[in-house]
């Protein structure tokens, strides 16, 4: 099989699944991951055969899993070339508590969006040296400055120092990291106070990884910092 593979994180909504419908237009076999098989499933059914895409049911946050997912994705199919560390998730905090989620749901978002990429990162990396891949990652627009008592700015950070690390230590291998920072997407789930907001779709997203994962092997695009036009530059 000589197509180039595309892994997606998070695959079964958004971001991941606009993602997934490019890629497949672009010729990727796609290996699809996310927690609800049934969503999978139905994504895949159409966006190809199953010898072009593989719906598979996996917490990011599981190492042996997810370490073993990338085991038979390279035994069954040879290589990976492309790895979009998209899943995670998003509450609403406060520190001094006087709104949002209580305490006990913050650790799942925690986990999910730097424990998860991490992971990711680790499992893949090796098959990416292999293949002079492309890891890129979703940060966020809010990973870029203070938003107050907000953990999820907060993890986003993180992500943001995860992609410089990474690009550092794969200095010298041929493999390109890229971070994607969205500003507010319509992926459901937007609070009450910001459903008038300026928002992206999904697709707007898919089309900047598409260009970063598009460019010669020479050339890393770093990072893509993409706001909807008028969006508040500090919400």
């Amino acid at each position: 099989m000589t197509d180039p593979v595309f892994l997606i994180t998070g695959a079964s909504r958004g971001i991941g699944a606009a993602t997934a419908r490019l890629a497949a237009e672009a010729g990727y076999r796609l290996v699809l991951v996310a927690r609800d098989q049934t969503r999978l499933n139905a994504l895949a059914t159409r966006l190809g055969e199953p010898d072009r895409v593989w719906p598979v049911a996996c917490d990011v946050t599981d190492w042996a899993r997810l370490s073993g997912l990338i085991t038979r994705v390279r035994d069954t199919w040879g290589r990976l070339d492309v790895v979009f560390a998209n899943a995670g998730a998003s509450v609403v905090t406060s520190f001094l508590g006087r709104h949002g989620a209580p305490p006990e749901e913050w650790r799942d978002m925690v986990l999910a969006n730097v424990y998860g990429p991490a992971l990711t990162a680790r499992a893949t990396l090796p098959a990416l040296v292999d293949s002079g891949g492309h890891l890129v990652l979703t940060g966020s627009a809010a990973g870029r400055g203070v938003r107050p008592g907000n953990l999820y700015s907060a993890t986003k950070w993180a992500v943001t120092g995860l992609a410089q690390n990474i690009r550092a230590e794969c200095v010298g291998t041929g493999v390109r990291v890229t971070l994607v920072q969205p500003g507010l997407v319509d992926t459901g789930g937007i609070p009450a106070e910001r459903a008038q907001d300026p928002k992206l779709d999904p697709a707007d997203i898919a089309r900047a990884v598409l260009y970063a994962v598009g460019q010669p092997a020479t050339v890393d695009v770093n990072e893509i910092l993409v706001r909807p036009a008028g969006q508040d530059p500090y919400r």
